[in-house]
């Protein structure tokens, strides 16, 4: 299976900005909503973001700093980031959903991409 590949990451300062990029070469995403999740360490993947049509969805701790969007003639997911704070370093990862349910369940996404660190520290 075709997975997404994310990029992007990398080390910032608090209140740094950074944007991260998802795509996937030979498969299109344009028919799915997708998703944003990211994992500090530990098992549990946190949602983040997600897209759906015109449609975004945010966690709350998130809302108001980060933008999701994407470039259907790319073939890409966005997700910029900005006042960035220590609490979102996290490895970041996107996805297709795939499945019912709430957007903000990583049970519903699928073919996950192997992620890109977020490093926010001083």
């Amino acid at each position: 299976q075709v997975r997404p590949v994310e990029s992007g990451g990398g080390l910032v300062q608090p209140g740094g900005s950074l944007r991260l990029s998802c795509t996937a070469s030979g498969r299109t995403f344009s028919g799915y909503a997708m998703g944003w999740f990211r994992r500090a360490p530990g098992p549990e993947r946190e949602f983040v973001a997600a897209i759906s049509g015109g449609a975004t969805y945010y966690a709350d701790s998130v809302k108001g700093r980060f933008a999701i969007s994407r470039n259907n003639a790319q073939n890409t997911i966005y997700l910029q980031m900005n006042s960035l704070k220590p609490e979102d370093t996290a490895v970041y990862y996107c996805a297709p959903k795939v499945a019912s349910g709430s957007y903000h369940m990583p049970s519903a996404y699928n073919y996950w991409g192997p992620g890109t660190q977020v490093t926010v520290s001083s």
